[in-house]
This record gives C-alpha cells, sequence and structure tokens, in this order.
C-alpha cells in the first residue's frame, strides 16, 4: 500500500477508536480495516506504540485476513505498551489481560469464551435473546480471564483459551492450542499447548 493509504487509516482508526470510547495511548498505529464489536459498559484500555495490521497484503502469513476485536457487556480488554499484532481475532466476555512487548503472530485467535453454552437447549437459535438483544446460549456459555504477561511471543494461527496465564517471557510454538497456563521463561507448543523446554538468557 501506498504511504497515502497508510496515513489515512492510522488516521481514520484513531478518530473511530475515541468515538467508540477506547482509551489508547501515543502512536496508535492500526492498518487498514478492522473490525470491532464494543457492547454497553465493556472497556478497551490501550498502551503507548501499539501496532494491529489487518488485511491488504500486511502479512503474508495472514492471508489478507482482517482482524476482529469484540467485548461483550461488561467485558475488561487491557493491552500494554509496545504491542503488536496481525489480523488477530481477540473475543472478551469476561477480560483479557495482555502485558507490555507482547507479540501476537498471523491470524491468531483469543478468547475468554466458550462462546457456546454447553446446554444443547440453549445453544444456536433455540435459546433466543434477551431485552438487550443478546444471545441467550452466548450469556451461558463459561468464560474465564486470560492473562498473557510481558514480553510473550505468539506463533501464528495459534489459539488461546478462556482461563489460560502465560507467563512472561515464553514463546508459543505456531499453530498451538493453548487450553492450560503456561509458566515464565520457556518455549511451550502443540495441540494441547505443552512445555517443551526452559529458556535462559542465552537463548
Amino acid at each position: 500500500m501506498q504511504l497515502g493509504t497508510h496515513l489515512y487509516y492510522i488516521f481514520r482508526n484513531r478518530i473511530r477508536f475515541r468515538r467508540l470510547g477506547i482509551v489508547f495511548g501515543r502512536n496508535l498505529k492500526v492498518f487498514n480495516r478492522l473490525f470491532i464489536k464494543m457492547a454497553p459498559n465493556a472497556s478497551i484500555k490501550i498502551g503507548d506504540n501499539f501496532t494491529f495490521t489487518t488485511g491488504a497484503g500486511y502479512n503474508p502469513i495472514s492471508s489478507n485476513t482482517l482482524g476482529y476485536i469484540r467485548a461483550d457487556t461488561g467485558a475488561f480488554l487491557t493491552i500494554g505498551d509496545n504491542c503488536g499484532m496481525s489480523s488477530t481475532t481477540i473475543w472478551v466476555k469476561e477480560s483479557l489481560t495482555i502485558g507490555n512487548h507482547v507479540l501476537i503472530g498471523a491470524s491468531c485467535l483469543i478468547m475468554d469464551t466458550d462462546c457456546h453454552s454447553l446446554d444443547w437447549q440453549l445453544r444456536g437459535t433455540r435459546g433466543g435473546v434477551d431485552e438487550n438483544g443478546c444471545s441467550i446460549d452466548s450469556i451461558n456459555a463459561k468464560s474465564a480471564p486470560i492473562i498473557i504477561e510481558d514480553d510473550v511471543l505468539i506463533g501464528a494461527r495459534s489459539i488461546v483459551l478462556k482461563g489460560v496465564t502465560i507467563g512472561a517471557r515464553s514463546v508459543i510454538g505456531a499453530g498451538s492450542v493453548v487450553t492450560h497456563s503456561i509458566p515464565s521463561d520457556c518455549i511451550a507448543a502443540g495441540n494441547p499447548c505443552t512445555f517443551i523446554k526452559q529458556l535462559n538468557k542465552n537463548d
């Protein structure tokens, strides 16, 4: 894309974020279109130097997929300073905290909710909607907060599920499905994501 297009989207998205009530720090850069669904009483706070690339060939690994951020009623999404992500999908029902200097690879999925109820009578359209138009199925889905600590690297096309903490400085291998917490200073990968080795200062 041309420089003019880059600048257009940077300033357009800053205005859009302000209109949505998203609090962000200095030098926010969101390239291209980003889907955002922010429910009443949801809170999104982003630190300084945040970069989000989405679609339009910014990252060949993400195959031009557009990013998506969804924060349900009463949800809290907090992203620290100097973080970057590419065509990421984030769905927060309860709480997602991302620390400082976190890098999230192309087309990752991070969600603190199962999205659907385990009760078959509520799933899909059977459960209907509440007075605010929210799906009863989604409301009754289980959720648990996610914490991604400082300096974490998450490889492309990984999935991080509810209730997980990823410890500081750890690396999650590409294509992993993180179903339980990962300690600090390690490499972990796989489906389900498991500890591979401890990192040290020489790695």
